[in-house]
């Protein structure tokens, strides 16, 4: 046997151990207690109403992950890996709860997720991802924040976009505000509405208004496949297709292109695209968690634009953005 080989081996069978470790250290708040100076073991322990010996033995494994560094003589500390799961705004502690729970058992049902093309997450659930985020106020909650985690390119939309202008922005399924606020605070002469589910609007009101937003957006609770806002310049479709068939994608892209204000108006579609080939890691595992949660998949440039065509839109531009995102900029067809 190729020792080197069984070694790789052996570390992707135990991946899921590490990701549990993590999250159980992230779910006591270990990372926070260790910035606030609680450095032993001993006194983490009483802080999470933990046995010592089961704190040490998984600090001891973290230290070797990277994730913490130091040991029982000096105390242990965070790392740059650790601090991104503080508290905080744009921490990935969330993240990390979320997928340490409702999705790491929706993982469980994996191998009848590939063999079925059905929802890992409705396997172990019993009912569709966001059936379940309308019910549960606090996975809910889990949910717009892990996805806050992924918004780091936002910032950087306005960089490959003229939003200037007096235009009238329309966010299909923008969530709690992020992107938009976003934009909005870039482009000052710019002005929104955010369309999404009626159970998001409270906590999209409040993330406006503590971004000072509330004057320069419209917020509309509805279901973006039975109709979106009419007369935008510019509609955004940040990260929700993925969960959908093509049928229902064509159906969006179709109730856009319709809503318009005219031929100068423009659809932005902002997503993780996949190749079959030589693709890179993460945007094809990003493309099985979403069989497992929702029995999505991720789609190439090459079908974005054949949907595209279909719904009267024609892809003007493409563009790269950080956090492995790509931009499609489509222009109506004639």
């Amino acid at each position: 046997m190729d020792l080197e080989a069984a070694e790789r081996a052996v570390e992707l069978i135990t991946g899921g151990w590490r990701a549990q470790a993590l999250y159980s250290a992230v779910k006591w708040g270990i990372p926070d207690h260790l910035e606030a100076g609680h450095t032993s073991s001993a006194a983490l322990a009483e802080l999470c109403g933990a046995e010592p010996e089961g704190v040490r033995r998984l600090l001891r494994l973290l230290v070797a992950m990277g994730v913490f560094e130091g040991g029982e003589r000096d105390g242990y500390r965070n790392t740059a890996l650790s601090r991104t799961l503080l508290s905080g705004p744009h921490s990935l502690r969330e993240m990390c709860l979320l997928y340490g729970e409702e999705f790491y058992t929706a993982w469980g049902h994996a191998s009848e997720a590939f063999r079925t093309l059905g929802s890992g997450f409705e396997a172990a659930y019993g009912q569709p991802l966001y059936a379940y985020l309308g019910q549960d106020e606090d996975v809910s909650r889990r949910f717009q924040q892990a996805m806050r985690a992924g918004s780091l390119f936002f910032e950087h939309v306005p960089e490959i976009f003229d939003f200037s202008g007096g235009k009238q922005l329309v966010d299909v399924g923008g969530g709690t505000g992020h992107l938009l606020a976003a934009l909005l605070e870039a482009v000052p002469d710019a002005k929104g509405t955010l369309l999404d589910r009626e159970h998001v609007m409270p906590a999209a009101r409040a993330y406006l208004e503590s971004r000072g937003m509330a004057d320069r957006v419209r917020l509309e609770g509805g279901d973006m496949f039975t109709a979106v806002p009419q007369g935008g310049d510019v509609y955004l479709l940040c990260r929700v297709l993925a969960g959908w068939d093509d049928e229902a994608v064509v159906g969006v892209f179709a109730a856009c292109r319709r809503a318009m204000a005219s031929s100068s108006s423009r659809l932005l579609i902002l997503e993780r695209v996949v190749e079959d080939e030589g693709s890179a890691m993460l945007p094809a595992l990003w493309d099985l968690h979403l069989l497992m949660t929702n029995g999505g998949r991720h789609r190439s440039v090459a079908r974005f634009t054949s949907l595209l065509e279909r719904a009267g839109l024609a892809v003007e531009r493409v563009a790269a953005l950080p956090v492995q995102t790509t931009a499609l900029i489509a222009a109506p067809r004639p």
